[in-house]
């Protein structure tokens, strides 16, 4: 049996199992469907920060995280030998009207205090940014360094080899042995739910196409509610809905087409790249809105790790550390409001 065995080899699952690795466990993730096979597998992969203002827990495990990203990725991709598509290309957003504007300017100054001089959020002119800058009604653009963008279904490929590599097991069957943690995207909040006869999560459904546009090292664009993803590949990833009730998890329809249309007003340079893949996923949202972790609060010993509802792979690498801390040492640094007794209220 493995030291950590991890149910779940989405986001959350292959990053606490690769943070137990690299300490050391002997680790097993199980999945029935394989590495990636929800929402994590999609294709748009906005690493992108909360707006500076209104400081939280939530905020700053973010902030954290995402400047834990670079170096979390490259130990990733050195160990398992697999590209996760990762790039700090900052995003660019419309501004648009002349009180989102003075807004703008204002956060340029709780930027630079709350996120410490380690990246920026400014205005700038949408001349400055040239040609892939998005239509601005003002002429004005804010233009964040923090933002970054991978691949997730290439992210999960890279943390499965990387655990793989550190003399993990990654399996779509097999026993539960040692220390458990939960990590079982929506179906999992759903399950949990019903069991516990009240609400803690559900799935929100998303929508997302992939275009063939070489944009490589452009920012990722966020204009009319639509994210626009250029990846290291020669791809550009254009996404998403936000769909509560579905039949269908994995199905494509004219709601997709809407978000191209909007996406292609705003950046007309996407009006005649070739679609190549149109992608359906369904994400994990837990009642309280943020992410679900510590102990189990159904089964004694174990644990979960869920609820990553757009943010997932940005709050990946300090969740893998801060459930690592728990699982291995019992050592609890995870926010109050994370802990699943949020989702339970």
């Amino acid at each position: 049996m493995g030291d950590v065995v991890v149910m779940g080899a989405g986001a959350f699952g292959l990053s606490v199992a690769w943070a137990c690795a690299v300490r050391g466990a002997k680790v097993r993730v199980i999945d029935p469907n394989g590495v990636g096979a929800g929402s994590s597998g999609g294709i748009v992969g906005a690493l992108a920060p909360h707006v500076p203002e209104n400081w939280n827990h939530k905020k700053a495990f973010q902030f954290d995280s995402l400047m834990m990203a670079e170096a979390f990725w490259q130990e990733v991709e050195s160990v398992g030998g697999v590209s996760s598509g990762y790039g700090r290309t900052g995003r660019l957003q419309p501004i648009m009207d002349d009180k989102s504007l003075a807004l703008a300017r204002t956060r340029e100054k709780t930027a630079a205090e709350l996120w410490q001089g380690q990246a920026e959020w400014r205005v700038i002119s949408a001349d400055e940014a040239g040609a892939w800058a998005p239509y601005s009604p003002t002429g004005f653009l804010i233009h964040d360094t923090l933002s970054a963008r991978m691949h997730p279904r290439r992210a999960c490929a890279a943390l499965a080899a990387a655990i793989v590599a550190k003399g993990g097991e990654i399996l779509t069957k097999g026993e539960m042995g040692g220390q458990v943690v939960w990590a079982t995207g929506w179906q999992g909040l759903m399950e949990m739910s019903a069991r516990m006869g009240q609400p803690v999560g559900n799935g929100v459904k998303g929508q997302a196409a992939l275009l063939r546009l070489d944009r490589p090292n452009l920012p990722q664009l966020f204009a009319d509610s639509v994210h626009v993803v250029p990846h290291a590949d020669g791809t550009v990833a254009i996404g998403s809905t936000s769909e509560r009730v579905f039949s269908d998890p994995t199905s494509v329809d004219d709601q997709l087409d809407t978000v191209l249309e909007r996406a292609i007003v705003a950046v007309p340079q996407l009006q005649h790249a070739e679609v190549v893949e149109r992608w359906a996923g369904v994400r994990p949202r837990a009642k309280s809105r943020a992410p679900m972790l510590g102990r189990h609060p159904e089964f004694e010993g174990q644990f979960i790790a869920n609820g990553g509802f757009k943010i997932g792979f940005g709050m990946a690498p300090k969740i893998g550390q801060v459930m690592a801390d728990l699982v291995l040492d019992a050592v609890d640094h995870i926010p109050s409001d994370f802990k699943p007794q949020a989702s339970l209220q």
